[in-house]
């Protein structure tokens, strides 16, 4: 066993019963929790937590005969719904908005999720208009963040994709993002993204229903 800790109140579960334990969790929390904090109540390594989770993930996916799905992220995961349930969700909360960004927000993000970490000025060259506002909105919402500078005069700040940004389009990895063909810019080897078909995956609301907005 890796037990881990020693607390008085919570003992370290065991295994025949983890896996249990760990979709309670998720259901009851409604947005992605880390493998660290899951290791630090179970009782267990976080690389222990985090193999479980995705070997779970696996089975737990597919079985057809449940409306929920896990997600499994690089340091957290999270229990979603399925996209075949989501008028019958939107219905029941009362959820009128789809929480669907606008198709400028779909364009300035693709952009920014095949050729990140890239920066606004490179946004705005691709799509012949000023991104600002759609960028400032889009960081607002969690689904971009700045990750340093470009070494260049005025060091510009460099944007990529967030986890966020991964669970809301309902993929684990960037590896995931749809295949698409690309083409080299002639300045700073940079890449542009041809007939992108990049639409964000409904399903992937929280467990507990949490109503995004329209960007």
């Amino acid at each position: 066993m890796d037990n881990i800790q020693n607390n008085e109140e919570i003992k370290q579960i065991d295994s025949k019963n983890l896996e249990k334990a760990i979709e309670a969790i998720l259901f009851a929390a409604g947005h992605p929790v880390t493998y660290a904090k899951l290791a630090e109540v179970l009782g267990y390594f976080e690389a222990t937590i985090k193999k479980k989770v995705i070997a779970f993930a696996e089975k737990y996916n597919d079985n057809e005969r449940r409306g929920i799905m896990l997600l499994a992220f690089e340091n957290s995961c999270q229990l979603c719904t399925r996209e075949e349930f989501l008028p019958y969700i939107k219905a029941t909360l009362g959820i009128r908005k789809g929480g669907n960004l606008s198709g400028s927000s779909l364009e300035v993000l693709a952009i920014i999720a095949y050729n990140q970490p890239t920066t606004r000025a490179f946004v705005d060259e691709v799509r012949g208009v000023d991104s600002s506002y759609i960028m400032g909105s889009l960081l607002e919402k969690n689904l971009i963040e700045i990750c340093g500078r470009l070494d260049v005069p005025g060091r510009p700040n460099l944007y990529r994709t967030t986890p966020t940004f991964l669970r809301c389009f309902g993929i684990e990895t960037l590896e995931q993002l749809p295949y698409v063909e690309i083409q080299r810019a002639e300045n700073e080897g940079e890449i542009i993204p041809l007939d992108i078909e990049f639409m964000p995956s409904e399903d992937v609301a929280p467990a507990d229903g949490e109503q995004s907005e329209e960007i």
